[in-house]
């Protein structure tokens, strides 16, 4: 092969494992954590039991249940790590109103922000999946949304909203995710003020929805917790009080 053709079959072959790892963060990006993407998935748990859900190359953020400061909660500890703990449910979008959740903080991960990619770790969210027209999705969310469920074995979610605890985002504001528009956040807390005390939130997760996404909600799938410190390398400790739906 001459020098020149070698160079672009060689820069093409880059190029195309560059958007094959592109493709691959924003398909994990879809599952939320709500799968373990570019790795085979667990059997599927009984729906209403919470369980772990691993993602690739990361190390797992350890729950477990415990009592914090006289109430059962469930201990969330990142070192360094990134999974959540989830639950299957099936509630019809025109059946979904209100949502109550807490949780305590004892310290949000330094220099982190969740509408950059390579920082966005978050002390808590609380996250929730929906069901919706998948034909209704742009040929790029199409084409990741296939490659997702190639690499888990699951179907991502149409829409992902996450309440979350960011280090510096105003608290109000709705942040795309930056590798899926199918991940939309609402931030409720900012900073380190309410740090080491319980926090509860009393939530309309159809209007939320709606402010989010800018239509009614379809069926909600899935909720879940998630505390991760991988992209900055923080240890986090975080306790979450039950999620209530009405």
């Amino acid at each position: 092969m001459r020098p020149f053709f070698w160079l672009v079959h060689v820069r093409m072959i880059d190029w195309t494992a560059a958007c094959r790892r592109a493709l691959c963060r924003a398909a994990l990006a879809l599952t939320g954590a709500l799968a373990a993407a570019c790795a085979m998935a667990p059997p599927a748990p009984e729906p209403g039991d919470w369980h772990s859900v691993p993602l690739p190359g990361k190390r797992l953020t350890e729950y477990r249940s415990e009592y914090k400061d006289g109430r059962p909660a469930l201990a969330a500890r990142a070192d360094a790590s990134a999974s959540m703990w989830r639950r299957h449910v099936v509630r019809a979008g025109a059946e979904l109103g209100g949502v109550e959740f807490s949780w305590w903080v004892q310290a949000v991960p330094g220099h982190a922000d969740v509408s950059r990619a390579e920082s966005s770790d978050a002390a808590a969210r609380v996250m929730f999946a929906f069901a919706g027209d998948t034909g209704r999705l742009s040929a790029r969310n199409q084409m990741l949304f296939d490659l997702a469920h190639a690499l888990t074995g699951e179907a991502p979610p149409f829409a992902t909203l996450v309440y979350v605890w960011d280090a510096q985002a105003a608290v109000g504001a709705v942040i795309v995710h930056p590798r899926s528009d199918r991940v939309r956040k609402i931030v409720v807390e900012s900073g380190s003020a309410g740090l080491g005390q319980w926090r509860r939130y009393r939530r309309n997760l159809a209007a939320d929805y709606r402010l989010a996404f800018g239509e009614a909600p379809g069926a909600l799938q899935s909720m879940a917790v998630m505390t991760d410190g991988d992209n900055t390398q923080s240890q986090l400790s975080t306790w979450y009080g039950e999620i209530k739906l009405d």
